[in-house]
């Protein structure tokens, strides 16, 4: 039990993690009048919006409206559970889709650059049945663009303080086991805070592989943003949190490997999926057998079935004929580059090889030589027949048989991470007793993407509820601090 007694800085709130939840949640609460501190671990803010795609989804937007969709949260609610299969957090979703439209509006009032062709339907993951993802031209940085004005507002006008490059590295509890405050890490130096609310908002866990094999137990390939590493999860568990989410994982179909960082992919050079264009390749896995076909339109099954093979990993394999016409758009293999970029890259960078033999390139790439042999072989045999007995593959547009021949790796990858802090509908935090943390509450990825995505991919449905989360809960704790004034910061230096 820490001493709450001890003289420390006195906050209405203190949120812990300054990216797509932590912002909008400290400009909220400061906004209603609430003395903030806003505390990063990073030496910059944005957490994970230098990563991700920013795709957001709400049914009935102005924006729908005027390219003539139409949409409401009702629809769009029906879309999550059958994308989910009902398996996402009823409460949370419905208090999503109800308050989603207002974040895409807030955002536009704020002057978010939307794409020119959003919002559409996105193909990445099993799709909604309706154009309501909405995203920026710069992805998540569009959605920074609109955060740090309005942070840089919220301190210069009110009582809102930012601390960068400051670790929180334990949780206050008063006796009554109500969370107090939080202990710091700052310039060389430890302190305290205190607060009688405080907000983690601290991100997922993709990139802590301890932490991912203990709650996973599935192999780690990351893209998640380096500040991922569970923090919040760490800190809530130490006072008694309970986690939810558990049996919710399902990894991202297909990443490359990473040219310069062992055990990560690189997202931005993903392989085209073939529900964007038509494969003319095959997939094998280490045994060199295919395992699913190739041209099956879910990617929700693709990635159920990449579940089971060894290490989730699997080798796209083709010949020349198949990248010499993987030119343009999306015809592309790889997302952005052409044939000649790809021959570039064989034999020198992870995970890309290439040679005049299917024997050669099996023992390269390191699978099973006569299992690949024998896959291209029937493969072959299926193009000829016109029919593929095995997996009902219907495009089979050539056979494999032009050197030279070609194999890439590509592993399951984790963008997100689905368990987290276990939370009511007011996002307090719940002990494993299932009963409220008093003074602690959650929003953003650390509650977990299965809290609202459930076991499921489901478009916009992790950034969408941390913004709009983080903003419902800034504005009630603000409002619940009762009073309404505006404060300038005091000290700049602070």
């Amino acid at each position: 039990m820490a001493d709450v007694t001890a003289p420390a800085e006195q906050y209405d709130l203190i949120v812990v993690g300054a990216g797509t939840a932590g912002i909008p949640c400290a400009v909220a609460a400061a906004d209603e009048g609430a003395r903030v501190l806003l505390v990063e671990k990073d030496s910059r803010i944005g957490g994970s919006l230098y990563v991700t795609g920013g795709h957001m989804a709400a049914g009935g937007t102005s924006l729908q409206r005027e390219r003539g969709i139409s949409d409401s949260p009702a629809e769009h609610l029906e879309d999550i559970r059958r994308i989910s299969g009902g398996s996402a957090r009823e409460d949370l979703t419905n208090l999503l889709v109800d308050n989603a439209v207002s974040t895409i509006e807030w955002l536009a009032e704020h002057g978010f650059a939307f794409a020119s062709d959003s919002p559409r339907i996105i193909y990445g993951h099993e799709p909604y049945r309706i154009p309501r993802t909405h995203y920026g031209r710069d992805e998540g940085l569009s959605i920074l663009e609109v955060f740090r004005p309005e942070l840089e507002r919220a301190q210069r006008e009110r009582d809102l303080i930012l601390w960068l490059s400051c670790t929180v590295t334990e949780l206050i509890t008063a006796d009554d086991g109500a969370v107090a405050g939080v202990r710091l890490f700052r310039q060389g130096q430890e302190s305290a805070a205190f607060a009688p609310a405080v907000v983690l908002a601290t991100g997922g866990y993709g990139s802590d592989p301890d932490l991912f094999a203990e709650l996973d137990e599935a192999p780690l390939v990351s893209a998640a943003s380096p500040t991922s590493t569970g923090d919040g999860i760490y800190l809530g568990r130490a006072v008694g949190a309970g986690l939810q989410g558990q049996g919710t994982y399902l990894p991202t179909f297909g990443g490359l490997p990473d040219p310069r960082r062992p055990g990560r992919s690189n997202w931005s050079d993903r392989q085209m999926l073939t529900s964007e264009r038509a494969p003319w390749e095959i997939y094998v896995d280490e045994s060199g057998k295919r395992w699913v076909a190739e041209d099956e339109e879910s990617i929700d099954a693709k990635e159920r079935a990449l579940t089971k093979l060894a290490n989730m990993t699997f080798w796209t394999v083709f010949d020349d004929t198949a990248l010499a016409q993987a030119s343009g758009g999306t015809r592309q293999m790889v997302v952005g580059k052409e044939p000649d970029q790809i021959r570039a890259w064989m034999n020198v960078r992870p995970g890309f090889h290439s040679s005049d033999t299917l024997t050669d390139l099996a023992n390269l790439a390191g699978i099973n030589v006569d299992g690949l042999v024998a896959t291209v072989s029937t493969y072959n045999e299926a193009v000829a027949a016109g029919r593929d007995a095995e997996f009902g593959r219907v495009h089979l547009p050539a056979q494999i048989k032009d050197p030279p021949f070609y194999a890439i790796r590509n592993h399951a990858i984790t963008l997100v991470t689905f368990q987290g802090l276990d939370i009511n509908d007011s996002f307090e935090v719940l002990g494993e007793d299932k009963q409220a943390i008093r003074g602690l509450y959650a929003v953003g990825e650390v509650i977990g993407a299965g809290a609202t995505c459930g076991n499921s991919f489901c478009s916009g449905m992790l950034v969408t509820p941390a913004i709009t989360f983080g903003r419902l809960l800034g504005r009630r704790i603000g409002r619940s601090v009762g009073r309404s004034r505006v404060v300038p910061r005091r000290d700049p230096s602070q």
